[in-house]
């Protein structure tokens, strides 16, 4: 698992599904806003001319000289929701992304967003 203090030093690292078959770049880690623990990673995908940012869990994930192993198939993430290269996640396009790996998805006691950029 990431750990909060290593989350700079893994941005631009490939990022690589359980059978080694690389998915794309390491561009942004989000943090559960209730454990400030790593939750999920954005993952730069797709031709340079028509790049987008999917969402993939670091539940597992392990790092490694250069690339960060997620536990999910490349073809699972390459379906997962997704946002624009310069986009930010709308706090209502959160639950997507667990539904979309069979994860159960919690606001906040107050309502509040569940994952947080790094």
């Amino acid at each position: 698992m990431i750990r909060p203090a290593d989350i700079r030093e893994w941005r631009n690292h490939d990022v690589v599904d359980l059978q080694g078959h690389k998915i794309g770049t390491l561009e942004a880690v989000y943090v559960d806003t209730a454990t400030d623990e790593p939750a999920v990673a954005t993952v730069r995908t797709g031709l340079p001319t028509r790049q987008r940012l999917v969402f993939v869990p670091l539940d597992d994930a392990v790092l490694g000289p250069g690339y960060v192993r997620v536990s999910h198939d490349r073809a699972d993430v390459k379906k997962a929701p997704s946002i624009g290269t310069d986009d930010i996640l709308p706090a209502e396009q959160e639950e997507p992304i667990f539904q979309h790996y069979g994860m159960e998805y919690r606001q906040g006691v107050g309502g509040e967003r569940r994952l947080a950029r790094r």
